[in-house]
C-alpha cells in the first residue's frame, strides 16, 4: 500500500499540469467557438483536451489507495468536525476514483458491459459530495480563525479604527455586517492557505454541479473555474506552506 501511495504522490504534479492544460483548452474552445477562421485551431484544441483527459485518467490509477490512506489518517483527528468532514471527503474521493478507473477501463476496451453514463454520473456525485465536505471544512476553519482573531484586543482596536474612518459606509451597511466582512477579509489575508483552498473548492464545485444538472452553466464557466482551481493546485504543490493542513 505504501509503495502505491508513494507512486501516486509522484504523479500529482503531472496530473495538475495536465488538468490545467485540459481546462485551458476547454476555455479557449468556448471563446473561439464562433470564429470561423479558427476552426482548425479549435479542432486541434479539442484533440489536445481529449488527450489530456485520457492522460489524467491513466495517472489517477491507484489514487483510490491514496484516498483510503488519507481517510485512515483523518479518522485519528481529535477535532470531531474536521474528522467527520475530511474522512467523508476522502471516502467519497476514493469512490470517485473507483468510478473514474472503471470509466478508463471502459474507454480502453478492458470492460465492455457497463453503463458508461451511469458510472459517469456516480463519479460526479462522489466528486460533488467530496467537495461539499471539503468546503464545509473550509467554512469551519475560517469561523474558528475569525473567532480567535476577534478575541485579539489589538485587532479589535484596528477594526474599530477602520470602521470609524469610514462613517459613510456605516450609514449604508449594518455596522455589524461591516465588522464581519472586515474580520473575514483580514482573516483570509492572514491565512492564505485557507483562502486558496476555499477558492479552489468553490471553483471545482461548478464542474459536478454542471454535470449533474444541479446548476447549469456553460463550457466557458466550467473551463475558467477548472483552470483557476488547477493553477491553485499547482501553486500549493510547488509551495507546501500554502497547502491547508491537516
Amino acid at each position: 500500500m505504501d509503495a502505491i501511495v508513494k507512486f501516486t504522490n509522484q504523479s500529482q504534479g503531472k496530473d495538475r499540469l495536465f488538468r490545467a492544460t485540459q481546462y485551458a483548452c476547454a476555455l479557449s474552445i468556448y471563446l473561439l467557438r464562433n470564429d470561423a477562421e479558427k476552426k482548425d485551431l479549435v479542432a486541434k484544441l479539442k484533440t489536445l483536451e481529449s488527450n489530456m483527459s485520457a492522460g489524467r485518467k491513466l495517472l489517477r490509477l491507484g489514487n483510490t489507495a491514496n484516498s483510503i490512506e488519507a481517510a485512515k489518517r483523518t479518522m485519528q483527528l481529535s477535532d470531531r468536525v474536521l474528522c467527520l468532514c475530511l474522512t467523508a471527503a476522502n471516502i467519497n474521493r476514493a469512490l470517485y476514483f473507483i468510478c473514474d478507473n472503471v470509466l478508463w477501463a471502459k474507454s480502453v476496451g478492458l470492460i465492455r458491459d457497463i453503463d458508461k453514463e451511469r458510472w459517469s454520473l456516480n463519479a460526479s456525485r462522489c466528486y460533488f459530495y467530496s467537495l461539499v465536505m471539503n468546503l464545509t471544512r473550509d467554512v469551519y476553519e475560517v469561523l474558528q480563525l475569525m473567532i480567535q482573531r476577534g478575541r485579539d484586543e489589538h485587532f479589535k482596536e484596528k477594526m474599530e479604527q477602520n470602521l470609524n474612518q469610514s462613517p459613510e459606509v456605516a450609514e449604508v451597511i449594518i455596522p455589524q455586517m461591516d465588522a464581519f466582512v472586515f474580520l473575514l477579509i483580514e482573516t483570509l489575508k492572514s491565512h492564505p492557505a485557507v483562502a486558496l483552498d476555499t477558492v479552489k473548492n468553490i471553483c471545482d464545485l461548478f464542474i459536478p454541479l454542471d454535470k449533474l444538472g444541479i446548476y447549469k452553466s456553460n463550457a466557458g464557466v466550467v473551463g475558467f473555474c477548472g483552470l483557476i482551481s488547477s493553477l491553485i493546485g499547482i501553486v500549493t504543490l510547488a509551495q507546501p506552506n500554502l497547502r491547508i493542513k491537516p
